[in-house]
């Protein structure tokens, strides 16, 4: 499944031959097997994923059409406001910051059916190139761990190459 694009698993999902809870788990699963040695991300909430994904699974039960990224979870890199969580921007000095806003990408990502699976790690406030300047530790390359992934949108990037996330927004 990780290996899936986007599009590709959203029909499934409102084909009704893969769930958006079985496509949410199975991220879940791989994010923690995986990214304590990559730290593609700086903050998952797996109870509230699973939630989105069971809400949007009785819509496409009832029938409903869920939007073109129906189930689709998707990394939000960590300088993009998000209702649910918290935006750091890979700062300490928002470590704490709760948002009284969404950032307009991601209420668009939500209203198409996709699932925010949790915030990427970035370079603080997305001013650097490595993806090694961030307060919650460098993002590492998922194919070559002594070199960079590149770009201040680095947790974004991991994500999606190690098959974390289907889907990511970044800013670079």
């Amino acid at each position: 499944m990780p290996w899936e694009s986007a599009v590709a698993l959203a029909e499934r999902v409102r084909a009704g031959s893969l769930s958006a809870r079985e496509l949410a788990d199975a991220c879940l699963a791989r994010i923690e097997a995986h990214d304590g040695e990559l730290n593609a991300f700086v903050h998952v909430d797996p109870a509230r994923v699973r939630a989105d994904a069971d809400a949007l699974d009785a819509r496409v039960a009832a029938g409903e059409d869920p939007g073109p990224l129906a189930g689709v979870p998707c990394a939000v890199k960590d300088n993009l406001c998000t209702l649910d969580q918290p935006t750091s921007a890979g700062s300490r000095l928002l470590a704490d910051f709760a948002p009284p806003y969404e950032a307009t990408a991601v209420s668009r990502l939500r209203a198409a059916g996709a699932l925010v699976l949790g915030k990427a790690n970035l370079d603080e406030f997305g001013m650097g190139s490595s993806g090694e300047a961030s307060s919650h530790g460098a993002s590492r390359n998922p194919f070559d761990r002594e070199r960079v992934p590149g770009g201040s949108s680095s947790g974004s990037a991991v994500a999606v190459a190690a098959g974390l996330a289907p889907l990511a927004l970044g800013s670079d």
